[in-house]
């Protein structure tokens, strides 16, 4: 794992594919962000100048002040973001400067891939570099 910026959180686990999570806003279905941690990812068309303006854009996004933590997964090599310039992406945003950011994660469009069950609640301490699962809605 690649610790961006060092924290602990925790929070519903909220997020997808960054290019199509952003396709959800200003609709009825863009989750609240509030209280979540965010697990982002994005795919084989991706660089850094669209994940960068991505992410800006889920920055901007009403309620971001309520993320607590954000974990992204890893990328694929045709996208040739390198830890360096996620690193330079993630300390361009002032947002993000007291929010944990953990990175290359196995999820998304990578092998191996894990399936994250979101809208559970979820901690990331990047100090241990871990994440657990704590609760489940359903019962």
């Amino acid at each position: 794992f690649l610790v961006i910026n060092e924290g602990e959180a925790e929070g519903t686990m909220l997020g997808a594919n960054l290019c199509t999570f952003n396709l959800l806003q200003g609709t009825e279905y863009f989750p609240k962000l509030d209280n979540s941690v965010l697990f982002i990812e994005d795919d084989e068309m991706t660089n850094a100048v669209t994940f960068d303006r991505d992410l800006q854009s889920v920055i901007h996004q009403p309620g971001f002040n309520g993320v607590k933590g954000i974990v992204i997964g890893r990328f694929q090599k045709v996208s040739k973001i390198t830890n360096e310039l996620l690193k330079q992406i993630i300390k361009t945003k002032k947002e993000l400067e007291n929010i944990p950011v953990i990175a290359n994660l196995d999820f998304g469009h990578t092998d191996p891939q894990y399936i994250m069950p979101l809208g559970i609640k979820a901690e990331i301490n990047c100090q241990k570099k871990t994440f657990k699962l704590i609760e489940s809605p359903l019962r």
